[in-house]
Protein backbone atom coordinates (compact mmCIF):
# COMPACT_ATOMS: atom_id res chain seq x y z
CA UNK A 1 0.00 0.00 0.00
CA UNK A 2 1.43 3.38 -0.94
CA UNK A 3 1.80 5.95 1.29
CA UNK A 4 1.13 9.42 -0.38
CA UNK A 5 3.06 11.36 1.57
CA UNK A 6 6.30 11.38 4.27
CA UNK A 7 4.77 13.20 7.27
CA UNK A 8 4.30 11.98 10.44
CA UNK A 9 1.09 10.38 11.05
CA UNK A 10 -1.55 11.98 13.30
CA UNK A 11 -2.52 10.01 16.18
CA UNK A 12 -6.29 8.59 15.52
CA UNK A 13 -7.29 10.26 18.85
CA UNK A 14 -6.22 13.44 17.61
CA UNK A 15 -8.41 13.01 14.72
CA UNK A 16 -11.59 11.92 16.28
CA UNK A 17 -11.45 15.07 18.42
CA UNK A 18 -11.05 17.34 15.30
CA UNK A 19 -14.01 15.47 13.73
CA UNK A 20 -15.99 16.11 17.18
CA UNK A 21 -16.51 12.04 17.37
CA UNK A 22 -15.03 12.22 20.70
CA UNK A 23 -14.79 14.07 23.55
CA UNK A 24 -11.33 14.29 25.53
CA UNK A 25 -12.95 12.49 28.24
CA UNK A 26 -14.27 10.02 26.40
CA UNK A 27 -10.90 9.63 24.75
CA UNK A 28 -8.94 8.96 27.75
CA UNK A 29 -11.44 6.05 29.01
CA UNK A 30 -11.11 4.84 25.57
CA UNK A 31 -7.10 5.17 26.19
CA UNK A 32 -7.52 3.52 29.68
CA UNK A 33 -9.96 0.48 28.06
CA UNK A 34 -7.33 -0.29 25.12
CA UNK A 35 -4.47 -0.64 27.78
CA UNK A 36 -6.00 -2.35 29.85
CA UNK A 37 -7.24 -5.40 27.16
CA UNK A 38 -4.91 -5.24 24.29
CA UNK A 39 -7.43 -4.00 22.20
CA UNK A 40 -7.14 -1.11 19.54
CA UNK A 41 -7.98 2.17 20.60
CA UNK A 42 -10.88 2.09 17.85
CA UNK A 43 -12.75 -0.99 19.18
CA UNK A 44 -12.04 0.19 22.77
CA UNK A 45 -13.90 3.10 21.90
CA UNK A 46 -16.52 1.17 19.72
CA UNK A 47 -17.09 -1.34 22.53
CA UNK A 48 -16.86 1.51 24.78
CA UNK A 49 -20.22 2.94 23.12
CA UNK A 50 -18.16 6.22 22.41
CA UNK A 51 -17.92 6.69 18.47
CA UNK A 52 -19.81 4.58 16.26
CA UNK A 53 -17.63 2.16 13.44
CA UNK A 54 -18.54 4.70 11.09
CA UNK A 55 -16.76 7.69 12.65
CA UNK A 56 -13.66 5.08 13.41
CA UNK A 57 -13.28 3.92 9.58
CA UNK A 58 -13.36 7.41 8.49
CA UNK A 59 -10.69 8.74 11.35
CA UNK A 60 -8.56 6.00 10.08
CA UNK A 61 -9.13 6.59 6.65
CA UNK A 62 -8.18 10.03 7.75
CA UNK A 63 -4.68 9.24 9.51
CA UNK A 64 -3.89 6.66 6.71
CA UNK A 65 -4.58 9.00 3.92
CA UNK A 66 -7.07 6.60 2.10
CA UNK A 67 -10.13 7.24 0.44
CA UNK A 68 -12.89 6.38 2.73
CA UNK A 69 -16.34 4.84 1.23
CA UNK A 70 -19.38 4.14 3.85
CA UNK A 71 -21.29 1.62 1.24
CA UNK A 72 -24.61 3.11 1.98
CA UNK A 73 -25.77 4.36 -1.77
CA UNK A 74 -25.79 2.78 -4.93
CA UNK A 75 -22.98 5.05 -6.07
CA UNK A 76 -21.14 3.36 -3.40
CA UNK A 77 -21.66 0.21 -4.58
CA UNK A 78 -21.24 0.57 -8.29
CA UNK A 79 -17.79 -1.96 -9.29
CA UNK A 80 -17.58 -4.41 -6.90
CA UNK A 81 -17.21 -7.29 -8.85
CA UNK A 82 -16.94 -9.99 -5.90
CA UNK A 83 -15.81 -12.64 -9.08
CA UNK A 84 -12.35 -10.83 -9.07
CA UNK A 85 -10.58 -12.82 -6.14
CA UNK A 86 -11.78 -16.25 -4.72
CA UNK A 87 -15.01 -16.62 -2.46
CA UNK A 88 -12.82 -17.97 0.40
CA UNK A 89 -10.37 -14.68 0.34
CA UNK A 90 -13.36 -12.71 0.20
CA UNK A 91 -14.84 -14.26 3.61
CA UNK A 92 -12.39 -15.04 5.45
CA UNK A 93 -10.48 -11.48 5.11
CA UNK A 94 -13.79 -9.50 4.30
CA UNK A 95 -12.48 -7.35 0.98
CA UNK A 96 -14.17 -6.68 -1.48
CA UNK A 97 -12.96 -6.35 -5.02
CA UNK A 98 -13.78 -3.37 -7.61
CA UNK A 99 -12.09 -3.87 -10.66
CA UNK A 100 -8.64 -3.60 -11.85
CA UNK A 101 -7.25 -0.19 -13.16
CA UNK A 102 -3.93 0.73 -14.59
CA UNK A 103 -2.76 -3.01 -13.56
CA UNK A 104 -3.75 -2.16 -9.91
CA UNK A 105 -6.51 -4.03 -8.25
CA UNK A 106 -8.89 -1.76 -6.35
CA UNK A 107 -9.40 -3.79 -3.17
CA UNK A 108 -12.35 -2.31 -0.40
CA UNK A 109 -10.68 -2.64 3.05
CA UNK A 110 -11.46 -2.30 6.72
CA UNK A 111 -8.21 -2.61 8.50
CA UNK A 112 -5.41 -0.14 7.19
CA UNK A 113 -2.92 -1.45 9.74
CA UNK A 114 -2.95 -5.42 8.08
CA UNK A 115 0.08 -5.16 5.95
CA UNK A 116 0.37 -9.04 6.35
CA UNK A 117 -3.01 -9.69 4.79
CA UNK A 118 -1.61 -7.07 1.89
CA UNK A 119 0.99 -9.19 1.25
CA UNK A 120 -0.46 -12.33 0.95
CA UNK A 121 -3.32 -10.98 -1.68
CA UNK A 122 -0.64 -9.81 -3.58
CA UNK A 123 1.29 -12.71 -3.69
CA UNK A 124 -2.12 -15.28 -4.15
CA UNK A 125 -3.69 -12.74 -6.40
CA UNK A 126 -0.13 -11.66 -8.13
CA UNK A 127 -1.31 -8.23 -9.19
CA UNK A 128 -0.57 -4.75 -7.27
CA UNK A 129 -3.01 -3.42 -4.58
CA UNK A 130 -5.38 0.16 -4.66
CA UNK A 131 -7.14 0.44 -1.41
CA UNK A 132 -9.79 1.85 -0.03
CA UNK A 133 -11.20 2.25 3.40
CA UNK A 134 -14.77 1.04 4.07
CA UNK A 135 -16.96 -0.18 7.89
CA UNK A 136 -16.12 -3.47 8.86
CA UNK A 137 -20.30 -4.35 9.30
CA UNK A 138 -21.23 -2.69 6.15
CA UNK A 139 -18.21 -5.12 3.81
CA UNK A 140 -19.83 -8.23 6.21
CA UNK A 141 -23.06 -6.99 5.69
CA UNK A 142 -22.58 -7.13 1.74
CA UNK A 143 -21.02 -10.36 1.26
CA UNK A 144 -23.48 -11.78 3.34
CA UNK A 145 -26.31 -10.68 0.99
CA UNK A 146 -24.24 -11.51 -2.11
CA UNK A 147 -22.69 -15.12 -0.99
CA UNK A 148 -24.69 -16.05 1.44
CA UNK A 149 -26.26 -18.39 -1.07
CA UNK A 150 -29.31 -16.02 -2.18
CA UNK A 151 -32.57 -15.82 0.12
CA UNK A 152 -33.21 -17.40 2.77
CA UNK A 153 -36.49 -17.28 2.44
CA UNK A 154 -36.94 -17.65 -1.17
CA UNK A 155 -39.04 -19.88 -3.10
CA UNK A 156 -36.63 -22.03 -4.93
CA UNK A 157 -37.07 -26.16 -3.21
CA UNK A 158 -33.88 -27.74 -1.60
CA UNK A 159 -34.42 -30.58 -3.25
CA UNK A 160 -32.68 -30.83 -6.79
CA UNK A 161 -31.93 -33.35 -9.37
CA UNK A 162 -28.86 -33.57 -7.49
CA UNK A 163 -30.58 -33.75 -4.15
CA UNK A 164 -32.75 -36.66 -3.74
CA UNK A 165 -33.20 -39.63 -2.22
CA UNK A 166 -36.03 -42.22 -2.24
CA UNK A 167 -36.71 -44.87 0.86
CA UNK A 168 -37.67 -48.15 1.27
CA UNK A 169 -39.60 -47.16 4.43
CA UNK A 170 -40.35 -51.10 5.08
CA UNK A 171 -36.58 -51.51 5.95
CA UNK A 172 -34.31 -50.00 8.04
CA UNK A 173 -31.73 -48.58 5.84
CA UNK A 174 -31.14 -45.11 7.77
CA UNK A 175 -27.31 -46.55 8.19
CA UNK A 176 -26.51 -47.24 4.57
CA UNK A 177 -28.44 -44.17 3.80
CA UNK A 178 -26.51 -41.71 6.13
CA UNK A 179 -23.21 -42.56 5.25
CA UNK A 180 -20.82 -41.69 2.03
CA UNK A 181 -20.10 -37.80 1.50
CA UNK A 182 -21.87 -37.90 -2.08
CA UNK A 183 -25.15 -39.32 -0.86
CA UNK A 184 -27.61 -37.40 -2.00
CA UNK A 185 -29.16 -36.45 1.78
CA UNK A 186 -25.39 -35.82 2.93
CA UNK A 187 -25.39 -32.93 0.38
CA UNK A 188 -28.98 -31.99 1.35
CA UNK A 189 -28.15 -31.71 5.11
CA UNK A 190 -25.07 -29.84 4.35
CA UNK A 191 -26.81 -27.40 2.40
CA UNK A 192 -29.27 -27.12 4.74
CA UNK A 193 -26.71 -26.00 7.43
CA UNK A 194 -24.59 -23.79 5.42
CA UNK A 195 -27.91 -21.65 4.03
CA UNK A 196 -29.16 -21.61 7.44
CA UNK A 197 -25.34 -20.30 8.98
CA UNK A 198 -24.99 -17.75 5.98
CA UNK A 199 -28.38 -16.16 6.41
CA UNK A 200 -28.11 -15.64 9.79
CA UNK A 201 -30.16 -17.97 11.39
CA UNK A 202 -29.93 -18.83 15.07
CA UNK A 203 -31.79 -22.15 14.73
CA UNK A 204 -32.84 -24.59 12.02
CA UNK A 205 -36.24 -26.91 12.68
CA UNK A 206 -36.65 -30.25 10.93
CA UNK A 207 -40.39 -30.78 11.56
CA UNK A 208 -42.17 -34.12 10.33
CA UNK A 209 -45.60 -33.81 9.43
CA UNK A 210 -48.35 -36.56 7.68
CA UNK A 211 -47.41 -36.17 4.41
CA UNK A 212 -44.28 -33.57 4.20
CA UNK A 213 -41.63 -32.56 6.37
CA UNK A 214 -40.98 -28.84 7.36
CA UNK A 215 -37.75 -26.89 7.38
CA UNK A 216 -37.86 -23.68 9.21
CA UNK A 217 -35.27 -21.03 9.81
CA UNK A 218 -35.01 -19.01 12.92
CA UNK A 219 -33.91 -15.19 12.23
CA UNK A 220 -33.93 -12.83 14.55
CA UNK A 221 -36.29 -14.77 17.09
CA UNK A 222 -38.84 -15.52 14.59
CA UNK A 223 -39.17 -18.58 12.87
CA UNK A 224 -39.73 -18.28 8.63
CA UNK A 225 -40.84 -21.41 6.57
CA UNK A 226 -37.66 -22.33 4.18
CA UNK A 227 -39.13 -25.40 2.05
CA UNK A 228 -41.34 -28.46 2.42
CA UNK A 229 -39.36 -31.61 2.12
CA UNK A 230 -40.87 -34.70 0.53
CA UNK A 231 -42.13 -37.09 3.19
CA UNK A 232 -40.07 -39.61 1.70
CA UNK A 233 -36.76 -38.00 2.67
CA UNK A 234 -37.63 -37.94 6.33
CA UNK A 235 -35.75 -41.31 6.88
CA UNK A 236 -32.78 -40.60 5.21
CA UNK A 237 -32.90 -36.65 6.63
CA UNK A 238 -32.93 -37.47 9.91
CA UNK A 239 -30.60 -40.15 10.09
CA UNK A 240 -27.86 -38.27 8.57
CA UNK A 241 -28.48 -35.61 11.54
CA UNK A 242 -28.44 -38.40 13.87
CA UNK A 243 -25.17 -39.21 12.22
CA UNK A 244 -23.63 -36.41 12.90
CA UNK A 245 -24.86 -35.46 16.04
CA UNK A 246 -23.04 -38.82 17.58
CA UNK A 247 -26.56 -39.91 19.09
CA UNK A 248 -27.86 -43.58 18.74
CA UNK A 249 -29.62 -43.57 15.16
CA UNK A 250 -31.73 -46.72 16.07
CA UNK A 251 -34.02 -45.11 19.13
CA UNK A 252 -36.42 -43.40 17.90
CA UNK A 253 -38.89 -43.53 21.29
CA UNK A 254 -36.71 -41.17 23.68
CA UNK A 255 -35.62 -37.39 23.56
CA UNK A 256 -31.61 -37.64 22.50
CA UNK A 257 -29.57 -34.40 22.71
CA UNK A 258 -25.98 -34.13 20.61
CA UNK A 259 -23.84 -31.78 19.46
CA UNK A 260 -22.13 -31.47 15.87
CA UNK A 261 -18.99 -29.74 14.68
CA UNK A 262 -18.51 -28.05 11.18
CA UNK A 263 -16.81 -25.78 8.69
CA UNK A 264 -18.60 -23.60 6.94
CA UNK A 265 -16.96 -20.79 5.26
CA UNK A 266 -13.74 -21.28 6.79
CA UNK A 267 -14.98 -20.72 10.42
CA UNK A 268 -15.40 -23.80 12.98
CA UNK A 269 -18.98 -23.75 13.87
CA UNK A 270 -20.97 -25.42 16.60
CA UNK A 271 -24.54 -27.35 17.08
CA UNK A 272 -26.36 -28.32 19.62
CA UNK A 273 -28.64 -30.59 18.28
CA UNK A 274 -32.14 -31.79 20.46
CA UNK A 275 -34.18 -34.58 18.88
CA UNK A 276 -37.40 -35.44 20.76
CA UNK A 277 -39.95 -38.27 19.77
CA UNK A 278 -43.40 -36.50 18.26
CA UNK A 279 -46.33 -37.83 16.41
CA UNK A 280 -45.30 -38.02 12.51
CA UNK A 281 -41.44 -38.99 13.63
CA UNK A 282 -38.61 -37.30 15.52
CA UNK A 283 -38.39 -33.36 15.47
CA UNK A 284 -34.90 -32.23 15.21
CA UNK A 285 -33.59 -28.79 16.05
CA UNK A 286 -30.35 -27.18 15.25
CA UNK A 287 -28.95 -24.39 17.97
CA UNK A 288 -26.32 -22.41 15.85
CA UNK A 289 -23.40 -21.49 18.37
CA UNK A 290 -21.44 -18.80 16.78
CA UNK A 291 -17.93 -18.03 18.31
CA UNK A 292 -18.28 -14.42 17.89
CA UNK A 293 -22.00 -14.23 19.36
CA UNK A 294 -21.13 -14.07 23.43
CA UNK A 295 -17.99 -11.33 22.11
CA UNK A 296 -19.96 -8.60 20.25
CA UNK A 297 -18.92 -6.41 23.38
CA UNK A 298 -21.20 -4.65 25.84
CA UNK A 299 -22.11 -1.59 24.34
CA UNK A 300 -23.17 -3.69 21.34
CA UNK A 301 -25.89 -5.99 23.35
CA UNK A 302 -28.11 -2.62 23.44
CA UNK A 303 -27.15 -0.82 26.57
CA UNK A 304 -28.15 2.81 26.67
CA UNK A 305 -25.14 4.65 28.22
CA UNK A 306 -26.45 4.87 31.85
CA UNK A 307 -27.44 1.09 31.76
CA UNK A 308 -24.02 0.21 30.64
CA UNK A 309 -22.00 2.61 33.27
CA UNK A 310 -23.78 1.05 35.94
CA UNK A 311 -23.48 -2.75 34.54
CA UNK A 312 -20.03 -2.17 34.37
CA UNK A 313 -19.81 -0.93 38.00
CA UNK A 314 -21.68 -4.32 39.17
CA UNK A 315 -19.85 -7.07 37.32
CA UNK A 316 -16.54 -5.40 39.33
CA UNK A 317 -17.81 -5.54 43.14
CA UNK A 318 -15.64 -8.04 44.09
CA UNK A 319 -18.51 -10.39 46.07
CA UNK A 320 -22.57 -10.31 45.52
CA UNK A 321 -24.95 -11.96 43.52
CA UNK A 322 -26.01 -10.60 39.96
CA UNK A 323 -28.96 -11.77 38.70
CA UNK A 324 -30.20 -12.27 35.50
CA UNK A 325 -33.45 -12.88 34.22
CA UNK A 326 -35.62 -13.75 31.37
CA UNK A 327 -37.62 -16.28 29.33
CA UNK A 328 -35.42 -18.88 27.15
CA UNK A 329 -34.27 -17.21 24.20
CA UNK A 330 -33.90 -13.68 25.93
CA UNK A 331 -29.92 -13.73 25.63
CA UNK A 332 -29.17 -13.82 29.31
CA UNK A 333 -26.52 -16.18 28.30
CA UNK A 334 -25.00 -14.23 25.77
CA UNK A 335 -25.59 -11.08 28.33
CA UNK A 336 -23.25 -13.01 31.16
CA UNK A 337 -20.90 -14.44 28.70
CA UNK A 338 -20.01 -10.90 27.59
CA UNK A 339 -19.38 -10.04 31.11
CA UNK A 340 -17.27 -12.81 31.33
CA UNK A 341 -15.65 -11.96 28.46
CA UNK A 342 -14.52 -8.03 30.06
CA UNK A 343 -13.26 -9.54 33.24
CA UNK A 344 -11.03 -12.34 31.95
CA UNK A 345 -7.93 -11.73 32.97
CA UNK A 346 -4.59 -13.58 34.07
CA UNK A 347 -5.14 -12.32 37.73
CA UNK A 348 -8.84 -13.49 38.15
CA UNK A 349 -9.70 -16.97 38.71
CA UNK A 350 -12.88 -17.91 36.81
CA UNK A 351 -15.02 -21.32 37.24
CA UNK A 352 -18.45 -21.92 35.46
CA UNK A 353 -20.85 -24.66 35.93
CA UNK A 354 -23.22 -25.10 32.73
CA UNK A 355 -25.63 -27.34 31.40
CA UNK A 356 -24.52 -27.42 28.59
CA UNK A 357 -21.59 -25.64 28.39
CA UNK A 358 -22.28 -24.04 24.85
CA UNK A 359 -19.25 -21.84 24.19
CA UNK A 360 -15.82 -22.59 24.81
CA UNK A 361 -13.51 -19.46 26.38
CA UNK A 362 -9.68 -19.43 26.87
CA UNK A 363 -8.54 -18.58 30.65
CA UNK A 364 -12.02 -19.66 32.09
CA UNK A 365 -13.10 -23.15 33.62
CA UNK A 366 -16.06 -24.63 32.55
CA UNK A 367 -17.36 -27.30 34.02
CA UNK A 368 -20.48 -29.32 32.00
CA UNK A 369 -23.27 -31.08 34.67
CA UNK A 370 -23.58 -34.62 33.58
CA UNK A 371 -26.88 -35.29 36.07
CA UNK A 372 -26.64 -39.10 34.83
CA UNK A 373 -23.23 -39.71 36.35
CA UNK A 374 -24.32 -37.52 39.77
CA UNK A 375 -22.70 -34.40 38.51
CA UNK A 376 -25.19 -31.94 39.69
CA UNK A 377 -24.66 -28.23 39.86
CA UNK A 378 -24.56 -28.65 43.49
CA UNK A 379 -21.97 -31.13 43.35
CA UNK A 380 -20.05 -28.71 40.77
CA UNK A 381 -20.63 -25.62 42.88
CA UNK A 382 -19.25 -27.59 46.45
CA UNK A 383 -16.38 -28.45 44.57
CA UNK A 384 -15.49 -25.24 42.43
CA UNK A 385 -15.71 -23.67 45.92
CA UNK A 386 -12.60 -25.29 47.28
CA UNK A 387 -10.51 -23.77 44.21
CA UNK A 388 -10.53 -20.44 45.67
CA UNK A 389 -12.29 -18.60 42.50
CA UNK A 390 -12.57 -14.59 42.40
CA UNK A 391 -15.77 -15.08 40.23
CA UNK A 392 -18.08 -17.99 39.66
CA UNK A 393 -21.04 -18.36 37.02
CA UNK A 394 -24.06 -20.79 37.93
CA UNK A 395 -25.61 -21.58 34.62
CA UNK A 396 -28.99 -21.36 36.17
CA UNK A 397 -30.64 -21.66 39.42
CA UNK A 398 -33.20 -24.29 39.47
CA UNK A 399 -33.77 -25.21 43.24
CA UNK A 400 -33.35 -23.87 46.54
CA UNK A 401 -29.73 -26.11 47.34
CA UNK A 402 -28.36 -24.48 44.74
CA UNK A 403 -29.55 -21.19 45.31
CA UNK A 404 -28.11 -22.07 48.83
CA UNK A 405 -24.62 -22.67 47.66
CA UNK A 406 -24.75 -19.57 45.30
CA UNK A 407 -25.63 -17.49 48.69
CA UNK A 408 -23.67 -18.63 50.53
CA UNK A 409 -20.29 -18.15 48.29
CA UNK A 410 -21.65 -14.15 47.78
CA UNK A 411 -21.34 -13.75 51.54
CA UNK A 412 -17.82 -15.81 51.69
CA UNK A 413 -16.11 -13.03 49.14
CA UNK A 414 -17.34 -14.25 45.79
CA UNK A 415 -18.92 -12.94 43.12
CA UNK A 416 -21.68 -15.02 41.32
CA UNK A 417 -23.21 -14.69 38.24
CA UNK A 418 -26.39 -16.68 37.16
CA UNK A 419 -29.73 -16.71 35.69
CA UNK A 420 -33.35 -17.10 36.69
CA UNK A 421 -36.68 -17.96 34.91
CA UNK A 422 -38.70 -14.64 35.85
CA UNK A 423 -40.94 -12.22 33.76
CA UNK A 424 -39.08 -8.98 35.38
CA UNK A 425 -36.06 -8.11 37.83
CA UNK A 426 -38.46 -7.64 41.38
CA UNK A 427 -40.00 -11.14 40.84
CA UNK A 428 -36.47 -12.61 41.08
CA UNK A 429 -36.47 -11.81 45.08
CA UNK A 430 -40.10 -13.52 45.39
CA UNK A 431 -38.91 -16.21 43.46
CA UNK A 432 -35.96 -16.94 45.43
CA UNK A 433 -37.94 -17.06 48.80
CA UNK A 434 -40.62 -19.20 47.01
CA UNK A 435 -37.91 -21.86 46.45
CA UNK A 436 -37.01 -21.90 50.63
CA UNK A 437 -34.34 -19.18 50.39
CA UNK A 438 -34.54 -17.34 53.95
CA UNK A 439 -35.73 -13.80 53.24
CA UNK A 440 -32.86 -12.48 54.75
CA UNK A 441 -30.00 -14.27 52.97
CA UNK A 442 -31.42 -13.01 49.77
CA UNK A 443 -31.95 -9.75 50.89
CA UNK A 444 -28.03 -9.40 52.00
CA UNK A 445 -26.76 -11.43 49.35
CA UNK A 446 -28.22 -9.92 46.28
CA UNK A 447 -26.32 -6.75 44.48
CA UNK A 448 -28.60 -6.24 41.66
CA UNK A 449 -31.05 -7.97 39.09
CA UNK A 450 -31.53 -7.19 35.24
CA UNK A 451 -34.68 -8.68 33.29
CA UNK A 452 -34.13 -8.44 29.53
CA UNK A 453 -35.79 -9.24 25.88
CA UNK A 454 -34.42 -9.62 22.44
CA UNK A 455 -35.98 -7.01 20.37
CA UNK A 456 -35.92 -7.37 16.32
CA UNK A 457 -33.84 -4.03 15.12
CA UNK A 458 -34.99 -2.00 11.76
CA UNK A 459 -32.85 -2.51 8.68
CA UNK A 460 -30.72 0.63 8.19
CA UNK A 461 -31.11 -0.02 4.54
CA UNK A 462 -34.68 0.09 4.25
CA UNK A 463 -36.16 1.86 7.30
CA UNK A 464 -38.12 4.77 7.01
CA UNK A 465 -40.63 7.43 9.12
CA UNK A 466 -43.87 6.27 9.72
CA UNK A 467 -46.56 9.21 8.49
CA UNK A 468 -49.48 7.34 9.86
CA UNK A 469 -48.28 5.07 12.88
CA UNK A 470 -51.05 2.70 14.69
CA UNK A 471 -52.43 5.15 17.20
CA UNK A 472 -53.49 1.71 18.96
CA UNK A 473 -49.56 0.35 18.91
CA UNK A 474 -48.28 3.62 20.02
CA UNK A 475 -51.04 3.36 22.89
CA UNK A 476 -49.74 -0.35 23.88
CA UNK A 477 -45.92 1.05 24.79
CA UNK A 478 -46.74 3.92 26.58
CA UNK A 479 -46.50 6.58 23.19
CA UNK A 480 -48.85 9.95 22.76
CA UNK A 481 -49.01 11.01 18.46
CA UNK A 482 -47.06 14.11 19.72
CA UNK A 483 -44.11 12.07 21.05
CA UNK A 484 -44.17 9.40 17.85
CA UNK A 485 -44.57 12.65 14.62
CA UNK A 486 -41.74 12.45 12.78
CA UNK A 487 -39.82 10.29 15.08
CA UNK A 488 -41.53 6.74 14.79
CA UNK A 489 -39.60 4.29 12.09
CA UNK A 490 -41.65 1.58 10.21
CA UNK A 491 -40.09 -1.73 8.52
CA UNK A 492 -40.31 -1.35 5.15
CA UNK A 493 -37.98 -4.60 3.42
CA UNK A 494 -35.11 -4.68 1.03
CA UNK A 495 -32.94 -6.94 -0.17
CA UNK A 496 -30.21 -7.05 2.88
CA UNK A 497 -33.19 -8.13 5.09
CA UNK A 498 -35.10 -10.57 2.84
CA UNK A 499 -37.83 -8.21 2.05
CA UNK A 500 -38.48 -8.61 6.66
CA UNK A 501 -37.63 -4.97 7.29
CA UNK A 502 -36.15 -5.90 10.95
CA UNK A 503 -32.08 -7.28 10.46
CA UNK A 504 -30.32 -7.98 13.82
CA UNK A 505 -31.25 -8.07 17.19
CA UNK A 506 -30.57 -6.05 20.41
CA UNK A 507 -31.32 -6.29 24.14
CA UNK A 508 -34.07 -4.37 26.13
CA UNK A 509 -33.19 -4.26 29.92
CA UNK A 510 -34.65 -3.53 33.39
CA UNK A 511 -31.77 -3.23 35.68
CA UNK A 512 -32.51 -3.34 39.40
CA UNK A 513 -30.01 -2.36 41.64
CA UNK A 514 -30.62 -3.62 45.37
CA UNK A 515 -30.76 -0.51 47.69
CA UNK A 516 -31.71 -0.22 51.51
CA UNK A 517 -35.68 0.10 51.13
CA UNK A 518 -35.52 -2.84 48.58
CA UNK A 519 -33.64 -5.20 51.13
CA UNK A 520 -36.14 -4.15 53.70
CA UNK A 521 -38.94 -4.90 51.38
CA UNK A 522 -37.29 -8.34 50.69
CA UNK A 523 -36.45 -9.28 54.30
CA UNK A 524 -40.16 -8.46 55.42
CA UNK A 525 -41.72 -10.87 52.24
CA UNK A 526 -42.99 -7.95 50.37
CA UNK A 527 -44.90 -8.21 47.62
CA UNK A 528 -44.01 -8.00 44.04
CA UNK A 529 -45.85 -4.71 42.82
CA UNK A 530 -44.47 -2.89 46.52
CA UNK A 531 -40.49 -4.26 45.29
CA UNK A 532 -41.45 -2.70 41.76
CA UNK A 533 -42.55 0.55 43.50
CA UNK A 534 -39.04 1.28 45.42
CA UNK A 535 -36.63 0.14 42.58
CA UNK A 536 -38.73 2.59 40.50
CA UNK A 537 -38.56 5.34 42.73
CA UNK A 538 -34.74 4.44 43.11
CA UNK A 539 -34.45 4.82 39.54
CA UNK A 540 -35.00 1.51 37.85
CA UNK A 541 -36.23 1.95 34.03
CA UNK A 542 -38.75 -0.55 33.43
CA UNK A 543 -38.24 -2.82 30.29
CA UNK A 544 -41.28 -0.56 28.37
CA UNK A 545 -39.62 2.36 28.78
CA UNK A 546 -36.20 1.01 27.52
CA UNK A 547 -38.11 0.11 24.50
CA UNK A 548 -39.80 3.31 23.88
CA UNK A 549 -36.06 4.90 24.01
CA UNK A 550 -35.10 2.81 21.28
CA UNK A 551 -38.42 3.12 19.22
CA UNK A 552 -37.41 7.37 19.32
CA UNK A 553 -34.61 6.40 18.49
CA UNK A 554 -35.52 4.83 15.11
CA UNK A 555 -34.05 1.52 16.22
CA UNK A 556 -37.19 -0.81 16.49
CA UNK A 557 -41.14 -0.18 15.95
CA UNK A 558 -44.07 -0.03 18.70
CA UNK A 559 -45.11 -3.13 17.61
CA UNK A 560 -41.61 -5.02 18.12
CA UNK A 561 -42.03 -3.67 21.83
CA UNK A 562 -45.28 -4.29 22.25
CA UNK A 563 -44.48 -8.24 21.81
CA UNK A 564 -42.47 -8.25 25.02
CA UNK A 565 -43.23 -5.16 27.35
CA UNK A 566 -46.99 -4.45 26.62
CA UNK A 567 -48.04 -5.69 30.00
CA UNK A 568 -45.21 -3.21 31.43
CA UNK A 569 -47.74 -0.30 31.05
CA UNK A 570 -50.50 -1.84 33.33
CA UNK A 571 -47.10 -2.06 36.38
CA UNK A 572 -46.10 1.03 36.11
CA UNK A 573 -49.94 1.84 36.45
CA UNK A 574 -50.04 -0.06 39.33
CA UNK A 575 -47.26 1.78 40.39
CA UNK A 576 -48.57 4.94 40.13
CA UNK A 577 -51.53 4.14 42.30
CA UNK A 578 -49.56 3.15 44.70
Amino acid sequence: MARRSRKPREKLGVILKRNEAVAEEQLQKGIKLASGSGKRLGEALIEAGYCSEVEIAQALAEQFEMDFNPLKNESDLEGIDLGGAPSEIIRKHLVLPRGKESGRLRLIIHDPMDLELFDLLRFRLNVELETVLSPRGAIKAYIDEHLGGGSMLSNDSLVTESIDVTVDTSVDTSVDIAVGESAPVVKLANKIIQEAVRGRASDIHVEPMEDRVLLRYRIDGVCHLRDQLPKRMQAALLARLKLMAGVNIAEKRVPQDGRIKMQVDEDSIDFRVSICPAYHGESVVLRILRPDSVRIGLPNLGFEPDHLETFNKIIRRPNGIFLVTGPTGSGKTTTLYSALDMLNRPDRKIITAEDPVEYSFTGINQCQVRESIGLSFSSILRSMLRQAPNIVLIGEIRDREVADIAIQAALTGHLVFSTLHTNDAPSAITRLIDMGVKPYLAASSIQAIMAQRLIRLLCPACREIDPDPDPKMLSAVGLTLAEAEGKVQRAVGCSQCNQLGYRGRKAIFELMQMNTECRELAFSRASIGQIRAAAVRAGMRSLLHDGKIKILRGDTTAEEIARFAQSEQLMSENVDME
